[in-house]
């Protein structure tokens, strides 16, 4: 692990195998602080050959793998709708907590988890790998090594398919945490708060639904102001026209290189699968959705950070940093992957016992986030934001933004 010797190892387990879930493994078996040992499942057929390929215990449900013998911590890749529940569960029966993006549905769930981690004595890591993307981390250490002066804007805009590949019903439903603005502006606004330095103190948005055979919402935008004068705004568009690799190098999501021609089309017939045909075009899909190494750096969507004294924004290699005196390029390593890096977090505030930067409040900060940009929609109005945190140079300050 980068940053230190490994002083325990934390025997851990894997609840649910979707994209996520699968994208996690290789990283947790190269990780020398973490031991794989359980998983656990719904889904037999999924279930039977993950027992089979990885040599772990293997269970039908978060109760039973909670019961493992020895077990430390969980890793929670399940849908949204389960994650307030499960959070409180696994705390009650003190494993420690790395939980997908967004932490919950409802910001009265996230404060219920993050209260039953702190009192059970535990870690609650909420696992946002975007900001753990090497760019925006050379972004974040570039900004706090103040030679750009303050950041006064930031903006990060992502064009995708997202909304036409194969997703269960819940993945479409904004009640259950679903629609782009839940699911992939989690990491925007996970990113924006980062790179400003978390204390943002209003949103004002607009989110759309605008194809009647995939009712779901599939684009925002979104602006916010923060307490300190900078500004950004997310924007996130997941229907399939324009791509984010047409503004960022032909390079995809997860440091490929795919120029037009190469890349998978926009499946129209996607909204006519039956629940059935989609669970299994998503299992299908999980296995390789999300690949472990690539040649470049990951682009999700373009970010441009506008400082006083000059830009920046990712390159395939690293950073472009432009100022007054021209243009150069910062180089920053590919040998490690956003999921490698929150596992360092994770195991380093398990084995430290300090609170990570991707705490349960600052997830919970995330989350409202999305909800006020739901909310700025409905109602046509900027909303104030009140469970902001902000994240001090060098890690976790702790402290509200007034």
């Amino acid at each position: 692990m980068a940053g230190g010797r490994i002083r325990i190892r934390i025997r851990i387990g894997v609840a649910g195998l979707g994209a996520a879930g699968h994208a996690f493994v290789p990283a947790l078996r190269r990780h020398p602080g973490f031991e794989w040992v359980a998983l656990a499942e719904p889904a037999a057929e999924v279930r039977t050959r993950a027992q089979q390929e990885h040599g772990v215990a293997a269970y039908a449900s978060l109760p039973d793998l909670l019961a493992h013998a020895g077990l430390d911590a969980v890793y929670l890749a399940t849908p949204t709708a389960l994650h307030a529940e499960q959070v409180q569960q696994a705390a009650a029966a003190g494993k420690h907590v790395l939980v997908e993006k967004p932490m919950a549905t409802q910001l009265d769930e996230a404060r219920r988890m993050v209260d039953a981690a702190a009192r059970a004595g535990v870690v609650l890591l909420v696992g946002h790998s975007h900001s753990f993307d090497a760019p925006i981390q050379a972004m974040r250490e570039l900004i706090e090594s103040g030679e750009l002066g303050a950041v006064r804007m930031v903006n990060t805009w992502c064009f995708t398919d997202w909304l036409h590949r194969p997703r269960r019903a819940d993945e479409l439903d904004a009640d259950r945490g679903g629609g782009v603005t839940f699911r992939q502006g989690a990491h925007q606004f996970d990113v924006i708060r980062l790179l400003c330095g978390g204390g943002a103190r209003s949103v004002r948005a607009k989110v759309f639904d605008w194809d009647p055979q995939r009712r779901a919402i599939g684009a925002h935008i979104a602006f916010i102001d923060f307490e300190d004068g900078a500004a950004a705004t997310a924007v996130y568009n997941g229907y399939g026209g324009l791509s984010s690799m047409d503004l960022c190098f032909d390079i995809s999501e997860w440091g490929l290189h795919q120029p037009p021609a190469q890349r998978q089309r926009r499946q129209a017939s996607t909204a006519m699968q039956t629940p059935e045909q989609a669970l299994k075009a998503k299992q299908v899909r999980a296995r390789t959705a999300i690949p472990d190494h690539a040649p470049y750096q990951p682009f999700f969507g373009l970010t441009v950070v506008s400082c006083e004294r000059g830009d920046i924004r990712q390159s395939p290699a690293g950073l472009l940093v432009h100022t007054a005196e021209g243009q150069r390029e910062i180089a920053v390593s590919l040998s490690r992957s956003p999921r490698d890096r929150v596992l360092d977090a994770f195991h380093k505030a398990i084995e430290g016992g300090r609170s990570p930067v991707h705490d349960g409040r600052w997830g919970l900060a995330n989350l409202e986030l999305c909800v006020a940009a739901l909310e700025s929609s409905r109602s046509g109005r900027e909303v104030a934001l009140r469970e902001q945190v902000e994240c001090a140079r060098g890690g976790y300050s702790g402290a509200r933004s007034p």
